[in-house]
């Protein structure tokens, strides 16, 4: 991604492109939303459960519980990028309902969870059911807007995980605090109560969504049209010729050096998201000893969501100042300095409120910069080889959603304290901007490096 760019020519009616998009924004992006709000609550919801009284029930250390947390990624990895390519195969519609109805029944065998065995089995299986839901979700909304508006749809479609905590977290609290209900302990009925919503909404997925705007009806025959011939021609100016990549040019993703290092640009961002994700609700349990108060569980869980708030706000207006003027390598590169600098911070923070407010900063920054990084591989990329490039970053953020549970959880069991790990979460994200910029300085300086456009100012 170029350091600054010009807009690209548009091929647009004024009214007809703002009455579509308007409608993509409200009939799509909030649906989509509400899908990846319940699959983020789904694969973290083990975060709720563990100091609640699972870890206890199943006797795990921080690295037993940070193993169990990582094989989700594992799991997930396996069948990511063939899910997406069978997306691409057979459509949106098909594929997203099949994957939320397969995690919905997964996660709810959660509820019957009795050992550590048991745990690790369902968390691989329950990431192997979700295999290609998040790069499914992000290829599906870039199918539907012109690349100048996809930082704006991603972005709305992005608010859902920081919202996830922010309402999930209270959630989690208050189901967890049903102890006995239908016999079962707290942390069981709230494993009962959030897998239910994923099977309910994948039925009702295959009946709402539609695969291409050819096929809208809500669409008039005028916005229809436009879309069809809008995202037609970006196809024609990013392949040369029509139908390269349509046809299954996976080469295109696989040696494309950008997509590479995207990868390992996601991977530092997303170290961070699950290190924070996973351990968050744990360390501040941890703050009743260390500073001598006592929480209950609705406390810990409005305090697990008070970074996230801001996160989704910040998250809102850097992508809308991203859209209206362009988005630039510091769009993703600053936040990623910003989240590496105060991460290590938040260790030397005298009280839990001054390490809950350096936390927020950190989450603030990780939010800010997904959306507008989302918006990028689809500007190079195509058809087969988008559905295989952008599973193939996602796969370096599941890599990255292991490694931090994993190896967070054993560097606290190893040094006794969470310093080493979160010193590690910011050194990534340090590497993520590094390679942010020096990818944006070799694009802009090469002639022969194809541009990837900014959107356009609005």
């Amino acid at each position: 991604m170029p350091a600054s760019t010009a807009p690209p020519v548009t091929r647009t009616r004024p009214a007809v492109e703002a009455s579509a998009i308007r409608k993509i924004s409200i009939r799509l992006v909030p649906f989509v939303a509400l899908m990846f709000f319940v699959n983020y609550l789904d694969r973290t919801a083990v975060s709720f459960a563990e100091p609640n009284g699972m870890g206890q029930d199943l006797s795990l250390t921080a690295a037993q519980f940070g193993f169990a947390s990582g094989i989700f990624f594992l799991g997930y990895i396996v069948l990511e990028v063939p899910s997406n390519m069978a997306l691409h195969r057979f459509g949106a519609r098909r594929w997203l309902a099949r994957i939320m109805v397969s995690w919905g029944i997964v996660s709810l065998l959660f509820t019957w969870v009795d050992s550590s065995g048991q745990l690790y089995t369902l968390r691989f299986l329950l990431g192997v059911a979700e295999a290609g839901f998040f790069p499914g979700a992000i290829l599906f909304l870039s199918q539907w807007v012109p690349s100048r508006h996809r930082t704006k749809i991603l972005g709305l479609f992005y608010l859902a995980q920081p919202l996830t905590t922010v309402f999930g977290a209270p959630l989690a609290g208050w189901l967890i605090g049903h102890h006995g209900l239908f016999g079962l302990e707290g942390w069981r009925v709230m494993f009962l109560f959030v897998s239910i919503p994923a099977i309910l909404l994948g039925v009702i997925a295959w009946f709402y969504l539609i695969d291409r705007p050819a096929d809208a009806k809500w669409l008039t025959t005028d916005e229809r049209d436009w879309l069809t011939e809008e995202l037609a021609a970006e196809n024609v100016d990013k392949t040369g010729h029509e139908g390269r990549h349509a046809k299954g040019d996976l080469k295109a993703a696989f040696t494309n050096g950008r997509v590479w290092i995207l990868a390992v640009v996601y991977f530092g961002f997303v170290y961070g998201l699950y290190a924070l994700a996973f351990f968050l609700p744990t360390i501040i349990n941890g703050f009743q000893e260390q500073y001598d108060t006592t929480f209950s569980v609705m406390d810990k869980a409005w305090i697990t969501a008070i970074p996230y708030l801001p996160a989704a706000i910040v998250l809102f207006f850097w992508s809308r100042h991203a859209t209206r003027h362009g988005t630039r390598t510091w769009h993703v590169a600053g936040p990623a300095v910003v989240g590496g600098v105060s991460i290590p911070l938040a260790l030397y923070m005298g009280s839990p409120a001054a390490t809950i407010a350096v936390i927020t900063v950190t989450a603030c920054a990780i939010f800010a910069a997904l959306p507008v990084f989302w918006a990028v591989p689809s500007r190079f990329l195509t058809g087969a080889a988008a559905a295989a490039g952008i599973a193939l970053i996602n796969t370096a953020g599941n890599v990255a959603g292991f490694a931090s549970s994993y190896i967070t959880g054993w560097l606290k069991d190893w040094t006794g304290s969470y310093y080493l790990p979160l010193y590690l979460v910011g050194l990534f994200m340090l590497l993520s901007a590094a390679l942010m910029i020096w990818l944006g300085s070799r694009t802009s300086s090469s002639p022969s490096a194809p541009s990837a456009p900014a959107e356009s100012q609005r």
